[in-house]
């Protein structure tokens, strides 16, 4: 803590100016003469248009990462989470010890994915790590593809955890051999395609540099993120020709799949179209998939082995990610309904499903369907615990047992074997009776999963109330009325769970 009357060592993110504000310090020199700028401007429209919106979330700071009051600040590291680079260093040491023995239950991060733990002392309170990739030349293209995952995982675990701040570092460091102009095209591509496509509930990026590092993102920022019609014009030209696909990622042509009708043969456009229907479903892919009509119809007879069955399971479930990965949920993920809080005492990660945030009668359900698995589909391939507040719900909040059904059958074989407890907090009679019909008659092996818990007491003998985030309103509800007697430090009796 500082020390009384001292100013504090950390930088309120809504104190910083965003791009949008500062001045165009090289307005004067890139000024150029449009004679024929509305033809130009039609015949060559930019890949990145000023958007002003855009450019209110976009913020370049020189200072250290690690001292930014944001929602989530990113840590770039190495494969096993302990590189000693500035940034690594300057974050351990304002994180605190804690941070460290967090990191080792991590277990390393592979080249490209992002990892995130709790700020600890930081007043951050959140840490996304991720580790970038080891630049050679014979493999630029993986590494292209490489640095766009980092910053595209990073964008993505913010909007799932609903963040409204996230602060980069420069994510490749020098001792990786990547050069910095080339790192900041992608960072910058990747960031703006994700808050053009994807980034309605984030409201801040901030681009933390060194006094080395800012000249480049000062004088690449505007080809990407143009302050005005002007500025977008006068940058056109110094844009590079490979600017990714519509998400920002690396795109290399000779990769593509590419697929013809007819291989081996010259496109004859006489062909009759009794010809080209006789085609369909005749070729090697479409063998693959054998017929489908008659294996639903030998699954409706159990005469499908169990590793046939498992396998279809399987294929539905990868389309629904698919899906998943795709759409913008953005709206989904504003309810905050469902987050990643800490871990219970067994040292398992703990989801929270919060009753009232989901407003059944208002939302496309469908979506909440493709925002649950999205979210739960890496926290599942370890075993996980979740907790379900059903404090203070109303009709418009449940969900009906076809839903819960229809999740339970599309859901991975994963999410039921390594769910270990489910805690139903503040449970109705109502939904007692609910719960019993729907574990016992309709899903097998949930009945012993599921715990119903009176009270927030009951529910901290399993959860240490450091490692679950409540909402506000379960705190002041009147089912808690012992609360304060629980943190004024008396004794607790264990849940008979």
């Amino acid at each position: 803590m500082d020390p009384l009357g001292a100013r504090s060592q950390f930088v309120e993110v809504q104190t910083l100016s965003t791009w949008e504000r500062q001045p165009d310090l090289e307005g004067e020199e890139t000024e150029k003469e449009y004679t024929d700028s509305l033809v130009s401007q039609e015949a060559f429209p930019s890949p990145f248009p000023y958007r002003e919106d855009i450019n209110r979330k976009i913020v370049l700071y020189n200072g250290d990462v690690a001292l930014l009051n944001c929602t989530a600040i990113v840590n770039t590291s190495n494969e096993t989470l302990t590189d000693k680079n500035p940034i690594s260093e300057s974050i351990l040491l304002h994180a605190g010890p804690e941070l460290r023995d967090e990191l080792l239950k991590l277990n390393g991060c592979r080249t490209g994915e992002a990892k995130m733990t709790k700020g600890f002392n930081l007043a951050a309170r959140f840490i996304i790590h991720t580790v970038g990739p080891k630049y050679k030349a014979k493999y630029r293209t993986a590494a292209e593809s490489s640095l766009y995952s980092c910053y595209r995982n990073v964008m993505q675990l913010a909007k799932e955890q609903a963040m409204a701040s996230v602060a980069f570092c420069v994510v490749s460091t020098t001792k990786r051999g990547y050069a910095l102009e080339d790192a900041t095209h992608i960072a910058f591509r990747t960031v703006r395609r994700f808050l053009e496509n994807h980034g309605k509930s984030i409201e801040m990026v901030v681009f933390a540099v060194t006094d080395m590092e800012e000249p480049t993102y000062r004088k690449l920022l505007p080809l990407y993120y143009p302050r005005s019609e002007e500025e977008e014009r006068a940058s056109l030209p110094l844009i590079p020709a490979d600017i990714g696909n519509s998400e920002g990622e690396p795109v290399v042509p000779e990769r593509q799949i590419r697929i013809t009708e007819k291989p081996g043969t010259e496109d004859n456009s006489e062909e009759t179209l009794d010809s080209d229907l006789g085609q369909v479903g005749n070729h090697a892919f479409a063998r693959m998939e054998g017929d489908v009509d008659k294996q639903r119809k030998l699954i409706l007879q159990g005469q499908l082995s169990d590793a046939t069955i498992h396998k279809q399971h399987q294929r539905n479930y990868n389309r629904w990610l698919c899906r998943a990965r795709a759409e913008d949920l953005s709206d989904i993920a504003a309810l905050k309904a469902l987050y990643q809080t800490g871990v219970d005492m067994c040292g398992r990660t703990v989801m929270v499903l919060v009753g009232r945030n989901i407003p059944v009668t208002l939302i496309d359900m469908e979506k909440a369907l493709l925002y649950f698995i999205h979210v739960m589909d890496h926290i599942t391939v370890k075993e996980y615990a979740m907790v379900y507040f059903h404090t203070l719900t109303g009709e418009h909040n449940h969900l009906d047992s076809e839903f819960l059904k229809k999740l339970y059958e599309i859901v991975d074989a994963k999410f039921k074997k390594n769910l270990r407890a489910f805690y139903f907090v503040h449970p109705s009679f109502r939904s007692k009776v609910s719960t019993w019909f729907f574990t016992r008659f309709t899903v097998s092996g949930m009945k012993e999963k599921v715990h119903h818990v009176e009270t927030l007491q009951q529910l901290f003998t399993c959860i240490l109330p450091e490692q679950i985030d409540i909402p506000p309103f379960i705190l002041e509800s009147p089912r808690t009325p012992w609360l304060p007697s629980f943190l004024n430090g008396k004794s607790l009796e264990p849940p008979r769970l």
